[in-house]
């Protein structure tokens, strides 16, 4: 049998040199979302000596190191001993989970994973947060430095969360000298995603709030991969905001999307959010309008200048949510079922976006309530 090409020998072995040389990667939340996708990535990298995966249950990756467990176990300390770089994103955002469970879970996690890996030498944990972390305000910058005041609160749903991962991230690098936290925050995103910014898509019409000025920034899941393993391989550090190149302003996304707006006065429409969520029937709390209604676009500065780019322009990255969003009806971030829909339909816009009194006593005698 003839000896392998020179060349191709040689690349072989360089890649095998470089992934000998390069960083073990252990990641959390592993086996599905974002971990999963950033997992094949890096095993696939010549530029990683190996990946371990943590999470819950085994995802499909084999080529990983696998360790099946809570992240709020403290034995997580022995299964990240020889790792350089923890990757947490074992965070839960889901709209339906109990806010209080979820926020004992987030905050404990990140608690736990970032003892852990002080305790077990590790030298970089990259948290993922959300670019939402800034705040929506109508006096924000076009767009927002990385390195601008965290203005939000903790109406909006998670921000409060991820404004408490944030913090237990500043404090580390305090409490455990050599350890360092790098932060990456994601706009809006897109990509077997579901948020109440992603649900804003799947109404019948989109809610403007008179006297607003929405500007929408997207991130898709692929870009977001494609950062994080940039901070993982320490090409990039401190607080990183990702995202596609510039942003949209409402009257674009209007007509790319083709579907209309509804212009509605501040008081009506959070009026109707706040009542909408505290009885139960809708998952957004009143907070999550303010991302519709005002700036939160952010620079990409920090990423650029080491070097990366995104692949998704924001146009591209709504037409994507738009075909997932196919099919979807949507009140007020309550998803329906079909002949929910066809009702909310058939009432009018008004209805189909705030579910006024006839809808809400329709769903409250379903519920029981």
């Amino acid at each position: 049998m003839s000896s392998p090409d020179p060349q191709v020998r040689g690349a072989r072995n360089h890649s095998t040199r470089s992934a000998a040389r390069g960083p073990v990667v252990a990641v959390t939340g592993a086996a599905a979302g974002v971990g999963d996708l950033l997992i094949r990535s890096l095993v696939a990298s010549g530029e990683v000596k190996r990946v371990v995966a943590i999470d819950e249950r085994r995802g499909e990756v084999d080529e990983a190191q696998w360790h099946i467990l809570d992240v709020r176990d403290p034995a997580i300390a022995e299964k990240l001993r020889g790792a350089d770089v923890v990757v947490h994103l074992a965070v839960d955002l889901d709209l339906e989970t109990d806010p209080a469970a979820r926020t004992a879970y987030n905050v404990r996690g990140t608690q736990t994973v970032l003892t852990a890996a002080a305790a077990a030498g590790v030298r970089r944990v990259v948290l993922c947060t959300s670019a939402m972390v800034y705040g929506a305000l109508p006096d924000n910058d076009i767009p927002l430095s990385e390195d601008a005041e965290l203005r939000a609160t903790a109406e909006a749903t998670g921000v409060g969360d991820m404004l408490e991962i944030e913090r237990l991230g500043r404090r580390a690098p305090r409490a455990h000298p050599g350890l360092n936290v790098t932060v990456v925050r994601p706009a809006v995103l897109v990509g077997g995603t579901d948020t109440a910014l992603t649900r804003y898509f799947e109404s019948p019409r989109l809610l403007v709030v008179a006297g607003s000025r929405p500007t929408w920034q997207f991130c898709h899941v692929e870009d977001l991969v494609s950062a994080l393993e940039y901070a993982a391989l320490e090409k990039a550090d401190g607080e990183l905001a990702v995202g596609c190149e510039g942003w949209l302003e409402q009257e674009e996304v209007e007509e790319l999307s083709g579907i209309r707006r509804m212009e509605l006065p501040s008081a009506v429409a959070l009026g109707a959010a706040a009542r909408l969520h505290r009885i139960g029937l809708t998952p957004s709390p009143a907070g999550d309008l303010a991302y519709t209604m005002h700036p939160w676009v952010v620079s990409v500065g920090r990423l650029h200048d080491a070097g990366w780019r995104p692949k998704w322009t924001n146009e591209e990255v709504l037409a994507a949510l738009l075909a997932e969003a196919e099919g979807r009806h949507t009140v007020a971030g309550r998803r329906l079922g079909r002949k929910d829909a066809t009702a909310a339909g058939a009432a009018g816009a008004t209805v189909a976006l705030l579910g006024t009194a006839a809808l809400v006593r329709q769903m409250r005698k379903r519920r029981g309530l």
